[in-house]
């Protein structure tokens, strides 16, 4: 893959380096993610076609599409807080999370739908404004057309003097809303009649419509999600406001609609439902003040169009500032005062003016029922692989995938990706394979991948191939400690005396990552190939027997520590080096030169390296506390990253971590634990911390033992010895750990960071 290609945080602020200087937007939850998202779902559909949705499909079955379309945007939604609050959120909204998530191959085909989405919403809601205006003044219905364009230029003016402007305009827009609202409901109340609601609670499909041709319709009333996270770059704190704003958007819209369809199904007639939405609520207006309802859906037409207006161009500067696609460059450019899209502002209004040209003068509805299906097939794709990305992280078990939301689960991310691929295909399946081929052509256009035949057994030469290419695009993604994982080298002499090494060496791989079990047979190697080979094979069998997920190793050296700085050197699966060393400590004193001097190489060459001081495997019972001893970040990180995963393992499920920190004579307990608190926040993960007051015991090792003797695995740090402290080294962690439970002692090359 080329350079250009590998997105991270250094190369989008290095190619956002033109936007570094400038003022940014600071918006809140309310009004940032709330208001905008609000706006749009209380838009045009609940004005214009809901009534019409309502009479076609029943009551009930009106109800269970609303359940349907609000099922999928709520776990579209969790599955957005999730990712949302597992990484640095820059511009871009959905586009930015699900291309930081799956790549740009992904990101950029989903980049360009959502584009397209947002932009084709802005002629869609100024449709339903001018059908809202020419069914109340029916004199200007010749103008159709000229009212469209008039309208869009205003809204392209408003946007174009800045976001802050459109965001308080939305206030007023909401207040108008809030009132309309509650006009036609208590109107409704008022006019109620059971007789009304039993004769429309069945279906009464027409005009060749079905339940999934009205789902079609409707879909675009619950779209408003994406209106505050395609703010995320004008965001204060975009982590915490896109899923406060986000999901009481869901539910606030839900309960608004959930009412109108219940109480407008048993006040309105079938017949004016369907022939009249919009008009049969102006009916229902409370003391006949048909204004509020007028300006309610002005309001709300309007709002939904701004909000479009306001997101579109974002998406595509972050397009076009990532170089996914050399054609959309020039819409990296942003202003000099909150870096606003104005190039990308100027294609959208283009944009509009060309569909609202083609939808013509058609003031019957048929154009903006046209567009809604359009609409719809757009926002369930992009919404299903925003779940992808969330299903695929917590799915593949990233163990830097822990997002701080923890409403989240990779079921509703599946279930809310069904749904979305599901409802495309019922809709119009003709329509969901072509937007499917599309996403595909993009993706391989992004990737540019080469598919070469493969031989011989059609399986293995089809894993070989793919392992050989993944390899090879892996080689071209540096490491990064996002992405981080344990590729680990377990040097572990005859396993069959070190199954508390190689237990733990498993369950710190955790499904994560890749873990080698490395022997050194000491003599000449021409002369033990095949002791190397029966090796290998008690090795493999001893991996099999023991149900350990790893792999295995064996090298013939005419000396042991020969053997033990050539594996150090030179294992590996092409890029897949080795990040971690893991060896048990030597019960010999005599070996501490030797053992200090393969620490020392390991660290040399950027490995991190744990020593295991084995006191057995934990009881059978299960495993209760891991205790870190916490002295700094520098080894710190790796090591409660090392407990998260222990306690991803189904043995180690019901343990607690506990983060421990020495509390010296001058420190204000106060703020060392506040400290620690901050810590385990930022750091998202569930943890207990514990202070431990110097004054209280005469040293380090009273300390440890009375305060971490009963746990169950304790981690403490250490920094490689020379040769003239490697004994004393040896005696001083021997005697430090003598009666303690098994103690895994970490040096961190510092290639993990706990906060990324």
């Amino acid at each position: 893959m080329r350079a250009g290609l590998r997105l991270n945080d250094t190369d989008y602020r290095t190619r956002a380096s033109l936007v570094s200087d400038k003022s940014q937007n600071q918006f809140g939850t309310f009004g940032g993610v709330f208001t905008p998202s609000i706006l749009t779902i209380l838009g045009v559909i609940m004005f214009m076609r809901t009534g019409y949705v309502t009479g076609q499909a029943g009551i009930w079955e009106a109800v269970i599409i609303l359940l349907i379309a609000k099922s999928i945007t709520f776990f579209t939604g969790l599955s957005i807080s999730a990712v949302s609050t597992n990484t640095k959120v820059k511009g871009g909204g959905a586009y930015f999370l699900i291309s930081r998530s799956l790549g740009p191959e992904f990101g950029g085909a989903i980049g360009l739908a959502l584009f397209l989405a947002q932009a084709f919403s802005v002629p869609f809601y100024v449709l339903g404004f001018v059908e809202a205006l020419t069914v109340t003044f029916p004199q200007f219905e010749e103008n159709f057309l000229l009212l469209g364009v008039i309208t869009s230029c205003g809204l392209f003016a408003m946007n174009y003097v800045g976001a802050g402007w459109a965001i308080r305009a939305q206030y007023f827009i909401l207040a108008v809303l809030v009132g309309s609202i509650v006009s036609f409901v208590i109107g409704s109340i008022l006019n109620f009649s059971p007789e009304t609601f039993q004769a429309n609670a069945s279906t009464f499909y027409v005009n060749d419509e079905d339940f999934w041709t009205i789902f079609a319709v409707f879909f675009p009333a619950v779209t408003g999600i994406m209106a505050g996270v395609n703010m995320s770059g004008d965001l204060k704190e975009p982590e915490k406001s896109i899923p406060k704003g986000t999901l009481a958007a869901i539910a606030v819209g839900a309960l608004v609609y959930l009412v109108q369809i219940i109480v407008t199904g048993g006040s309105i007639s079938r017949q004016a439902l369907i022939s009249d939405p919009y008009g049969s609520l102006l009916d229902q207006s409370l003391f006949g003040f048909t204004a509020i309802v007028i300006a309610g859906v002005f309001a709300a037409t309007l709002s939904s169009a701004i909000g479009s207006l306001m997101g579109a161009p974002r998406i595509l500067q972050a397009l076009a500032r990532d170089h996914i696609f050399p054609v959309l460059a020039p819409f990296a450019m942003g202003t000099e005062k909150g870096d606003e899209p104005r190039r990308g502002l100027w294609l959208t209004f283009a944009m509009t003016l060309a569909v609202l040209w083609f939808a013509g003068n058609d003031a019957k509805g048929g154009a903006l029922n046209a567009v809604a299906s359009l609409l719809t097939m757009f926002f369930l794709f992009t919404y299903g692989m925003t779940n992808a990305a969330a299903f695929i992280e917590q799915f593949s078990k990233n163990p830097s995938f822990r997002p701080r939301f923890r409403y989240f689960h990779w079921v509703t991310a599946l279930l809310g990706g069904v749904g979305c691929f599901g409802a495309a295909i019922l809709i119009n399946p003709g329509a969901a394979a072509a937007a499917l081929v599309i996403i595909v052509l993009v993706f391989f256009y992004v990737s540019r991948r080469v598919l070469e035949t493969t031989f011989g057994d059609a399986r293995r030469g089809f894993y070989y191939e793919r392992v050989r290419s993944n390899l090879r695009r892996l080689a071209g993604h540096p490491p990064h400690p996002k992405n981080w994982r344990p590729t680990t080298l377990v040097l572990t002499g005859n396993p069959a005396t070190r199954l508390t090494l190689t237990s733990y060496a498993s369950w710190l791989e955790s499904g994560r990552g890749i873990v080698t079990l490395s022997q050194v047979i000491v003599g000449d190697v021409h002369e033990n190939i095949e002791k190397q080979r029966t090796g290998r094979k008690n090795l493999d069998d001893y991996i099999e027997s023991n149900g350990l997920n790893a792999y295995s190793e064996i090298i013939v050296s005419p000396s042991f520590d020969d053997g033990m700085s050539s594996l150090l050197q030179v294992h590996s699966i092409g890029p897949l080096k080795p990040n971690l060393v893991m060896l048990g400590w030597p019960n010999r004193v005599e070996r501490a030169v030797p053992f200090a001097k393969h620490l020392r190489l390991s660290k040399e060459l950027g490995m991190s390296q744990i020593v295991l001081i084995d006191e057995g495997l934990p009881p059978e019972e299960g495993p209760s506390r891991i205790d870190v001893w916490w002295r700094g970040r520098e080894n710190g990180s790796l090591m409660v990253i090392l407990a998260y995963l222990l306690t991803s393992n189904w043995e180690w499920r019901r343990s607690r971590i506990r983060i421990l920190r020495m509390l010296m004579p001058d420190e204000a307990k106060d703020e060392a634990e506040k400290e620690l608190l901050d810590l385990i926040a930022a750091a998202r993960i569930e943890a207990d911390h514990h202070l431990v007051a110097s004054d209280d015991f005469p040293d380090f090792k009273t300390a440890l033992h009375e305060t971490s003797g009963d746990a169950d695995c304790v981690f403490l740090g250490f920094q490689p010895p020379s040769d003239e402290r490697a004994e004393g080294f040896h005696t001083a962690y021997s005697e430090l750990v003598d009666g303690m439970p098994t103690t895994l002692i970490v040096c961190s090359s510092g290639e993990a960071d706990l906060m990324s």
